[in-house]
């Protein structure tokens, strides 16, 4: 699911949408819970691909199988990755499978270009086959082997990214997140006791309720904070701020105010990362001092 945090970059993102392109509100939040949705459709679609990459390695195997002439190793495979135990409760898992249904454009080909040529690197690695000649079976090993696959040729496959933005352009600020949820769905994963559930994009009400709240009071209160924000500025104008910075800024004020039970500290220190990912080199030390400074004056510490 969803953490705060990545509710906060979401909220962050569409604030700077509607400054750039101003809606309204109703319109504003329709879309941030449908740029929320998209998350899980790209997270479907790396599920999907781990499930294309073991079935590429079945129709090799059949492929094999049905030469006329044959190898020792068309006549017996080694069949240990399509018998991996997290492949096979992905493939297996019915919410997966049924969601896939109803999108079919997250299916993948079996003679996709792409996923053909990933296999390939794949089998060509040392890691692999280290693999598949390590007679041992364990659940365990089979896990870790997933999830260091998973890191390697699909959450740092640049052309993989480079198709996900061509499918959806929104993805392309997404992945992280995505990735996240893939390596924790591996992680969840237990030996005997396949899921039949993912990972949900919102845990609950909860969740949803702050996404819109924070957004709204952001909106609503944006002129008030702004003049908080111009008072803990020494020999800076406002005007010199980014606008991102400044939507940062605004956010994190807007939620240390509007949300008193969850420590400063933790929001400063949120804010300060999403910083890292949305704005320049230094911006995260600025708007780590800006906020630290005004948790302070207004007594906001815990």
């Amino acid at each position: 699911m969803l953490g705060r945090r990545q509710i906060r970059e979401k909220v962050v993102e569409t604030l700077y949408s509607y400054y750039q392109n101003p809606i309204k509100f109703d319109v504003l939040q329709k879309n941030m819970f449908s740029e929320i949705n998209k998350i899980y459709h790209l997270y479907i679609y790396e599920l999907n691909f781990l499930v294309g990459l073991k079935r590429i390695a079945e129709d090799q195997i059949e492929i094999g199988k049905n030469k006329f002439i044959k190898t020792a190793e068309n006549e017996n495979p080694n069949q240990k990755f399509v018998r991996n135990q997290i492949l096979i409760q992905l493939e297996d898992n019915e919410e997966r499978r049924s969601f896939s249904e109803k999108h079919k454009e997250l299916n993948w080909d079996p003679n996709d270009e792409l996923l053909v040529k990933t296999f390939q690197r794949i089998k060509a690695g040392k890691r692999y086959q280290d693999y598949m000649t390590d007679e041992e079976i364990s659940f365990e090993d089979d896990q870790k082997f997933i999830g260091k696959l998973f890191l390697r040729y699909v959450a740092e496959n640049t052309d993989l990214h480079d198709r996900f933005e061509e499918k959806e352009m929104s993805w392309a600020d997404d992945f992280h997140i995505a990735n996240s949820m893939i390596q924790k769905t591996i992680g969840f994963m237990k030996e005997s006791e396949p899921s039949h559930t993912l990972i949900k994009m919102l845990k609950d009400d909860e969740d949803e309720d702050f996404a819109r709240k924070l957004l709204s009071n952001s909106l609503n209160n944006w002129e008030d904070t702004e003049k908080k924000l111009e008072s803990k500025l020494l020999n800076w104008d406002l005007e010199r701020i980014s606008l991102m910075d400044r939507i940062i800024l605004v956010a994190a004020i807007t939620e240390l105010d509007s949300f008193p039970l969850t420590a400063s500290r933790i929001i400063i220190n949120e804010y300060v990362e999403i910083s890292k990912v949305f704005s320049t080199d230094k911006s995260n030390i600025f708007i780590n001092g800006i906020l630290d400074k005004y948790s302070k004056d207004t007594n906001r510490i815990n």
